[in-house]
């Protein structure tokens, strides 16, 4: 049996991998952060990993 515990930010945008343990989770799905989860309120970002460009 494989248990995950990472997989890609729900934000269709972003690239960042989250850890389940670390990421906002909101109707079901997993964030890196608010702002992701939030929908990018007037074009807020919040993760500023490198190679990430997500808005």
């Amino acid at each position: 049996m494989t248990t995950v515990t990472q997989m890609k930010c729900a934000c269709s945008s972003c690239l960042c991998i989250v850890s389940l343990t670390d990421a906002v989770l909101k109707e079901g799905k997993y964030y890196c952060c608010d702002a992701c989860a939030n929908g990018h309120p007037e074009g807020s970002s919040c993760c500023g990993h490198p190679g990430c460009e997500c808005h």
